[in-house]
């Protein structure tokens, strides 16, 4: 079972009954490597630990009316976590659906955003598309926006973002087919692609999956995983989780939504440490934020390695929460973590 991190004393006072601060366990430690990080993470910084007890967490988004989802990979499920109730469950059978016992380690979703009206949208991972739900009430119709590309079944849809116009971009790499292998028998594809869905947001609710408007926009990376824009939305982030090839990937946005000009952003690979790129976000000055080796790697927009917030487990991914936008919720392997910047962050 898992364990909830979270204390909420009442305090009285002669205005009534308020919730006094959660305290949370802090952990790990911040790695400054330049002296620009300080603009972004203050002296003072820690990192919180609100929930744990979990095998792999994944996809934080905020939903702004004051709480976070995330997904828990292996037990099939979505949850939620507030200040004010803990952790609990939102969505069970997140990923898989079928009636057989599923076979790999991955049976859930895994990344998951807003669209521009405000709709959650989920890398289902080992449902093998990508799909909406129409409201956040239980029960909540579901519908499929893309699975198959060029009729074939997609591998296990990782991350996704959305573009500001309405287009809906998603990774494919295989790890939540059951092997988690280029040859699984359950591979259809014979790559690992990044898509473009484009105008998305305007899929009627409860319509069949437009895949028709599937665009194949990059095929030649190895493992493709977090995705991001830059707040201008002129270049494209991908991470790459290869172990034999950890990097960030550059790309320039062609007008037509496409991309070009691919570029290595930095180069990770040489590193030792626990982790490969996974989820990766960005702030309103352009900085990038990812899952890296040892923790969340912080990047200046021109490449630069700033620092390293260090996390005593594996990171996943990771999204920007609270009124300001400036508090960065983490999941990481066992647990959800979260820690205060100083600038805002680029979120749905």
């Amino acid at each position: 079972m898992k364990k909830l991190l979270w204390i909420v004393p009442l305090l009285v006072s002669g205005l009534g009954i308020a919730l006094a601060p959660a305290n949370y366990p802090t952990v790990g430690s911040i790695e400054r490597l330049d002296p620009a990080l300080d603009a972004i993470v203050p002296k003072d910084a820690v990192i919180e630990k609100l929930a744990d007890g979990y095998k792999w967490t994944e996809g934080p988004i905020w939903i702004h009316s004051g709480y976070v989802l995330f997904a828990e990979i292996p037990s099939n499920r979505i949850l939620k976590w507030s200040p004010q109730g803990g952790a609990s469950v939102f969505m069970e059978r997140s990923g898989y659906t079928g009636t057989e016992p599923f076979k790999g380690p991955e049976s859930g979703s895994n990344g998951m955003t807003l669209d521009p009206r405000g709709r959650l949208t989920v890398a289902g991972h080992a449902r093998r598309n990508v799909y909406r739900l129409e409201s956040l009430q239980k029960g909540a119709t579901i519908t499929v926006l893309a699975d198959k590309y060029e009729g074939k079944r997609l591998n296990s849809p990782n991350d996704l973002v959305y573009k500001s116009e309405g287009s809906l971009y998603f990774t494919d790499p295989p790890y939540g087919l059951p092997t988690q292998s280029d040859n699984d028998p359950k591979k259809e594809l014979p790559f690992n692609g990044v898509f473009r869905l484009a105008n998305a947001v305007a899929h009627r609710a409860g319509a069949p999956p437009d895949n028709q408007k599937l665009q194949l926009i990059i095929r030649d990376l190895t493992r493709p995983n977090g995705i991001a824009f830059s707040p201008d939305e002129k270049y494209f982030y991908i991470a790459v989780s290869d172990p034999a090839h950890k990097v960030w990937m550059r790309y320039e946005v062609k007008p037509d939504g496409t991309v070009a000009n691919g570029k290595v952003f930095f180069d990770s690979t040489s590193n030792t440490q626990e982790g490969s790129p996974d989820g990766i976000k960005v702030d309103k000055k352009g900085n990038l934020y990812g899952s890296g080796p040892g923790g969340l790697w912080i990047f200046s927009p021109e490449g630069k390695h700033l620092g390293t917030l260090k996390l005593p487990e594996k990171m996943a991914n990771l999204n920007w929460g609270g009124s300001d936008a400036k508090t960065l919720y983490i999941t990481a392997s066992a647990s959800l973590y979260r820690v205060h910047l100083n600038i805002s962050g680029v979120r749905p």
